[in-house]
């Protein structure tokens, strides 16, 4: 039982160097589809953010608008409540009518634009601004008569 052999296995040069020439090659692979796995998640959460932010100018313009809307209408009915015959409760429900349609109208382009914009922005990844350089909400409200 001295004569135990030990028999020596040995891989072959070519192919230890296809095996690290494959190895290389799928650590190159994980590296690249990890690269583009990493900007794909930053491209998504910009355009979360980008969609956030004209989410949040286009709710922002919505609840500007309805506060401009009840306070008209809150001045309205001051006015109406002091009208000192029904001629003049007509003509200011009349003025009313009138000025609130042409309100509506200018709130529904503004809120349509932002809504464009927001979109337009979320799908070149840019953030939101406004485009008529002030902010939502900003425009001060008629003063009361």
């Amino acid at each position: 039982m001295t004569d135990a052999r030990q028999t020596s296995f040995e891989v072959p040069a070519q192919m230890r160097e296809g095996a690290e020439k494959s190895l290389e090659q799928a650590r190159q692979g994980l590296d690249a589809f990890l690269g583009a796995a990493r900007r794909a998640a930053e491209t998504m959460e910009q355009s979360a953010d980008t969609a956030r932010a004209g989410a949040r100018d286009v709710t922002q313009r919505t609840f500007s608008s309805a506060e401009e809307n009840i306070h008209a209408a809150l001045d309205m009915a001051e006015r109406l409540v002091r009208a000192r015959n029904p001629q003049e409760a007509a003509q200011i429900q009349a003025e009313f009518v009138r000025a609130q349609f042409e309100a509506v109208q200018t709130q529904m382009r503004e809120i349509g634009a932002s809504m464009q914009s927001a979109l337009s922005q979320a799908s070149s990844g840019q953030t939101s601004t406004d485009q008529t350089g002030g902010t939502a909400g900003s425009k001060s409200r008629n003063t009361r008569k």
